[in-house]
């Protein structure tokens, strides 16, 4: 994708060549002893090729294809007029410009070999360890003790002296991190009350203010959730006593307040949290380097998604429905009021969600309780009309946990466990639906109207489509939970289109049924699955659009290393908080050039600015003019190019008639 040298560098290496010549050879011909010429020659040609970037690589020059040809021009002259010079003056530059060139051409080649090597290694280590990838992910070996041991040590009271160099006070208390290459991480912070004993259930309760000392240093317990076979944090601690948050600064303080970037994690609001390893970059700093980064835990499965109403007792305990939710709201709600204690800007809050986070974000931007929290939101896979337009599935979610536990009533589910409700969840698992609802209350009911009348008015947002994610989530869940999903899944599809499109459940069908004839009826129904989650995800940004919201569509087309192992909410995340390390623990190796390209706009899109690159404001890569909806940035090995992406969403193309409702 990226150039390894560019027509710049070369009109560049002409005139640069000439500086050295001259530099070198007129003191040579004035008498001067040698090692004064040499010294002459680096300094003048250094500080005239130095210009020289300077010039040809600005916004001005590289902004606009005119004014580059003009400096092009401009150096070809320069480059004349100094062979005519030189011939004249009997000075002779032709070794200088060989010389020259070979500079330019040569390291860059030797460099970009070593890098795939380098990279040809890296894929050949992950294809021993996961072969076809038929196994989805796999960590069990790959992780020694000694890492899970350190991962799940917890932070304490602080009686003594600490470092104040590492120290952050908040409303909340006072937190000691630790310093990381250019980084102070704080870890496992608490922004609400523990959810524990008579707080079960309940809605979260802020913490009281206070001045006491606590570590920051090690990450807290992950939410109870269900032990996917892929899922690498079913190693760490979890907890019902889980909301807690993680915040990365520069080490380098600055009195100048910066954009906050809030991480919602992925997960099928059964599983995930802040301590899965994608999510801390190699050096989050260096990537965004004026940034406060945050990420945090909330509630999950029945812990967090579950309608008691029906359930004798459950009266005390309304706002379990949607419990995660109001986590996530009490989350951005601390952020906001403490955040300027870390050198953030409470009014630059950037949130960035994936698969479920990406819904959460999706519902939470209509959502009346969470106005002001934040003002971007970039939204990866995840469309709100995808969770329960009512409690009736989390009411038969509640039934079966009495079944299950054999319990009749709320008392005695406050009585268990929480290895115990942790043991029936995991039992559940095949038929556990949790989630959010749509309940008209906290959220609207139906999310395109109230986006359609400015609901979330104020946000600007990026919204991302994948070609491939079905794969992800298979690699996560594994075979059983994945036909089980599937299947239910098109089933509610069908239903859905029985009612409003007919000829469109009628497409579906007979779609299933021709892509069976060259693939199991699995592979058929979740192709069909990806397509029309996909579909509604565009439907998505075109309802925000009509509301007056900015919206930009990405559409992620990368392959994947491993094809069983799919391409979407992993590599994004990795690519966008550069976990090189992490991805490779999933399957996949990190592209440099795809990850450096949109991590630049993405700092554009924080800092409200446009979604443009010039020519070679990333050496190498060609102008970029990322453009509002309905175009969209479509992210490939090999290029990225910007136009309509609405015929690549589904090959039913009479459900393109829903992109006309």
């Amino acid at each position: 994708m990226r150039k390894l040298f560019t027509i710049d560098d070369l009109f560049i290496a002409l005139v640069a060549a000439v500086g050295y010549g001259f530099s070198f050879e007129i003191p040579k011909i004035l008498g001067y002893p040698e090692w004064l010429s040499i010294a002459s020659c680096l300094v003048i040609g250094m500080a005239l090729e130095g210009l020289e970037y300077k010039i040809v690589f600005s916004k001005t020059v590289q902004n606009k294809p005119a004014c580059r040809f003009t400096a092009f021009a401009v150096l070809i002259i320069i480059f004349f007029a100094a062979v005519y010079i030189a011939t004249t003056t009997g000075v002779s530059i032709l070794n200088y410009v060989v010389e020259q060139f070979q500079f330019v051409i040569i390291p860059p080649i030797l460099i970009f070999a070593f890098n795939m090597a380098l990279r040809q290694y890296r894929i050949k280590k992950i294809r021993e360890r996961y072969g076809d990838g038929s196994d989805g992910f796999v960590f069990d070996g790959q992780l020694k003790q000694s890492e899970l041991d350190k991962l799940n040590q917890q932070n304490q009271h602080i009686h003594g002296a600490f470092d104040n160099n590492l120290a952050v006070k908040t409303k909340t208390g006072i937190f000691v991190g630790i310093k990381e290459k250019n980084a102070i991480n704080f870890s496992g912070i608490p922004y609400a009350k523990p959810p524990v004993g008579e707080l079960r259930w309940k809605a979260p309760e802020p913490l009281p203010e206070s001045e006491n000392v606590f570590e920051a240093k090690h990450l807290g317990a992950s939410a109870i959730q269900v032990d996917y076979d892929g899922s690498i944090l079913k190693h760490h601690r979890q907890s019902e006593d889980c909301l807690t948050l993680n915040i990365c600064i520069e080490s380098k303080r600055s009195k100048r307040k910066k954009p906050v970037l809030v991480i919602f994690h992925h997960g099928d609001f059964t599983y995930g949290g802040s301590a899965d390893p994608l999510f801390y970059g190699d050096d989050f700093t260096k990537i965004y380097p004026n940034t406060v980064g945050v990420i945090f835990n909330y509630r999950l499965g029945v812990f967090g998604f579950i309608d008691f109403s029906e359930v004798p007792g459950g009266e005390k305990y309304p706002d379990a429905l949607n419990l995660g939710l109001l986590d996530q709201i009490a989350a951005l709600r601390w952020i906001k009021e403490n955040i300027s204690a870390f050198g953030g800007d409470p009014e630059q809050i950037t949130v960035m969600g994936f698969e479920s986070g990406a819904l959460s974000l999706s519902l939470l931007a209509a959502c009346e309780q969470a106005k002001g929290l934040f003002k971007r939101a970039f939204i990866f896979y995840g469309d709100p009309m995808f969770t329960y337009a009512t409690p009736e599935t989390s009411r038969n979610l509640a039934k079966k946990l009495l079944q299950e536990t054999a319990t009749t009533n709320m008392e005695e589910l406050m009585r268990l466990s929480t290895q115990r409700l942790k043991d029936a969840q995991q039992k559940l698992v095949l038929d556990l639906a949790s989630g959010p609802t749509r309940d008209g209350k906290l959220i609207p009911a139906d999310m395109y109207t109230a986006y359609q009348n400015g609901a979330a008015a104020g946000i600007e947002f990026i919204i991302g489509i994948p070609s491939n994610e079905k794969q992800i989530y298979k690699s996560l869940v594994g075979e059983k939970k994945y036909e089980d999903f599937i299947s239910k899944e098109i089933n509610s599809i069908v239903r859905f289109l029985d009612d409003n499109y007919p000829a469109g459940a009628k497409a579906v069908r007979n779609y299933i049924a021709e892509q069976a004839a060259s693939m199991s009826e699995l592979e058929a129904k979740a192709k069909m699955y990806e397509q029309f989650y996909t579909l509604s995800t565009y439907r998505c940004a075109q309802n925000l659009t009509a509301g007056g919201n900015k919206v930009y569509l990405l559409y992620w087309n990368v392959k994947p290393l491993i094809e069983n192992l799919g391409s979407g909410t992993v590599d994004v995340l990795a690519t966008f908080c550069g976990s090189r390390k992490a991805v490779e623990l999933y399957g996949n190796v990190l592209n440099k050039d795809i990850a450096e390209t949109l991590q630049k706009l993405f700092r554009k899109f924080q800092s409200g600015d446009e979604l443009r690159l010039f020519n070679n404001e990333i050496k190498g890569i060609n102008a970029i003019d990322w453009k509002e909806f309905p175009q969209a940035l479509i992210v490939s090995e090999k290029s990225f190019k910007c136009e309509p992406i609405a015929d690549k969403l589904t090959e039913v193309k009479c459900l393109l008639e829903f992109l006309k409702e």
